[in-house]
C-alpha cells in the first residue's frame, strides 16, 4: 500500500463533468489499494473573479478580508468532490485549510506554511477515508484564514505530502508532463520522463508554468517525489526527483523563457564604493526584485549599470530611481519592456565545457543580439529583444539536440 497525495488544478475541476473525472482518478488509486489524500484548486477563473470583487469593493482592501473572500473558491470544489466520491460508495470528507490544520504565518495574501497537523488525517486514511483538502489556504497565528499566493495549491499539496510522509505527490494539470521547452512555440519539443529538482526549480523560476516555484523548493527540501500528469489523458507524465535517480543525464534538459522582464540602464554613475548599495537598496526596500545585473568597465571615474526587474514592477522601479537621483547622481536613465529572458538549463553543465559558447553561437548565427548575460552552476540566461523569442527557442532547442527524434 502506498500513500499518495493527488492535486488537481483549476482546469481539472472547471465544471461538474471534470470534477466527476477527478473522482474517477481518485477511485482508481483507491481500487489499486493505496491511501489517498486529495488537494484541490478552485474552478478555473473563479479566484480571478473573487480577486476582482475585492478590488471593486476597495482597491486598498484589508488583506485579511481579501483572504476570507478568495479562499472560498476551493471550499466549493472540495465539497463537490467529497459528495461525488460518496456517491461512488467511497468514504470521503472535505477539509478547509484551517480544519486540517495547515498553520501559516500572518502574511495575508502570501502566507508561508509553518506546519501541518496530520494526526486526524492519518487516522481517517487508515480507516479507509479520503480527505479532500482545500489548497491555497491555511490559518494564521491570529486564527484568521490565510492564502498562500497564486499557485499556492501546488505548495499545499507538496507540504501535505511531506507532512504525511507520502510515497508520491501527483500534480494533475492540463499538460501531460514537463517538456524540453514550450511545445506551442517549438513543435519538436519532447516530454521529459524525469527531471531533477534543481532543473525543475530553475525552469519554474525562469518562466515554465507547469509547477509553482515554492512547491518545487519544498519538494526538494523534503525529498518529495513529484509527478506531473494530465487530468485528461491516462499516459505517463514526468517525475521530478533526485539527480541520483536519473541514470542518463542530458547536458541540457530544457529551455525556458520569461516575457515578464524589463531592462533598466543607468548611465554615467560615479564608480566608487557604495554606489551599488545606494541603487539597489531602495529597490529592495520597495520589494522590487532585481535579477540580471551588468556593470560596464569604468571610464574617467564613471560607469553604466544595466539590470532587469519584473515587467509589472517597471513603473515603480523608475519612480524609486528618480527619487535617488540626487544621491546616486547618474547622467541618464533608459528602459525597455520589450525584452525576453531565455535560459538553457541542465545539471550536466557542471561537468561539461562549452555550453554557453554553443548558446552564443546559435544566437549569433541567426542575428540575435544578446543584451545581458547571467549564469549559475546549471543555467545560462540571456536577455534578448522580445521579437526574436520564437526564433531563439527553436534555434537553441536544435543546437542542444533536444528536438524530438
Amino acid at each position: 500500500m502506498a500513500r499518495i497525495v493527488q492535486k488537481f488544478g483549476g482546469t481539472s475541476v472547471a465544471n461538474m463533468e471534470r470534477i466527476r473525472n477527478v473522482a474517477r482518478l481518485v477511485k482508481k488509486e483507491i481500487d489499486a489499494g493505496n491511501q489517498v489524500a486529495v488537494v484541490l484548486s478552485a474552478m478555473s477563473g473563479v479566484t480571478n473573479q473573487l480577486v476582482a470583487y475585492c478590488q471593486e469593493a476597495n482597491p486598498l482592501y484589508d488583506t485579511a478580508e481579501y483572504d476570507s473572500v478568495v479562499s472560498t473558491g476551493e471550499q466549493v470544489t472540495v465539497g463537490l468532490l467529497a459528495i461525488l466520491l460518496q456517491a461512488m460508495g467511497l468514504k470521503a470528507r472535505s477539509f478547509a485549510g484551517w480544519q486540517v490544520p495547515i498553520r501559516t504565518d500572518d502574511a495575508h495574501g502570501r502566507a508561508r506554511i509553518l506546519d501541518i497537523g496530520t494526526e486526524e488525517m492519518i487516522a481517517r486514511m487508515d480507516a479507509g477515508e479520503i480527505p479532500v483538502v482545500a489548497g491555497f489556504q491555511g490559518i494564521g497565528t491570529d486564527g484568521r484564514i490565510t492564502t498562500l499566493g497564486r499557485g499556492g495549491s501546488d505548495t499545499s499539496a507538496v507540504a501535505l505530502a511531506a507532512a504525511l510522509q507520502a510515497d508520491r505527490c501527483d500534480i494533475y494539470t492540463d499538460v501531460d508532463g514537463v517538456y524540453t521547452t514550450d511545445p506551442r512555440i517549438v513543435p519538436k519539443a519532447r516530454k521529459l520522463p524525469r527531471i531533477t529538482y534543481e532543473e525543475m526549480l530553475e525552469m519554474a523560476s525562469l518562466g515554465a508554468k507547469v509547477l509553482q516555484t515554492r512547491s518545487v523548493e519544498m519538494a526538494m527540501k523534503h525529498r518529495v517525489n513529484l509527478q506531473v500528469l494530465s487530468s485528461f489523458e491516462e499516459i505517463p507524465g514526468t517525475l521530478v526527483c533526485d539527480e541520483e535517480d536519473i541514470v542518463e543525464k542530458e547536458i541540457v534538459s530544457g529551455i525556458a523563457y520569461s516575457r515578464d522582464e524589463a531592462k533598466v540602464t543607468i548611465q554615467g554613475v560615479k564608480d566608487h564604493p557604495g554606489i551599488a548599495a545606494a541603487l539597489f537598496g531602495p529597490l529592495a526596500e520597495a520589494n522590487i526584485n532585481v535579477d540580471m545585473i551588468v556593470q560596464n568597465v569604468s571610464e574617467q571615474g564613471h560607469t553604466d549599470m544595466t539590470f532587469t526587474v519584473p515587467r509589472t514592477d517597471l513603473p515603480r522601479a523608475l519612480k524609486v530611481l528618480e527619487q535617488v537621483r540626487n544621491v546616486v547622481d547618474y547622467r541618464d536613465l533608459n528602459h525597455s519592456d520589450t525584452v525576453v529572458k531565455v535560459s538553457v538549463i541542465g545539471v550536466g553543465m557542471r561537468t561539461h565545457a562549452g555550453v554557453a559558447q554553443k548558446m552564443f553561437s546559435a544566437l549569433a548565427e541567426r542575428g540575435i543580439n544578446i543584451l545581458v548575460i547571467s549564469t549559475s552552476e546549471i543555467k545560462v540566461s540571456v536577455l534578448i529583444e522580445e521579437e526574436y523569442t520564437e526564433l531563439a527557442l527553436r534555434a537553441l532547442h536544435t543546437a542542444y539536440g533536444l528536438d524530438a527524434r
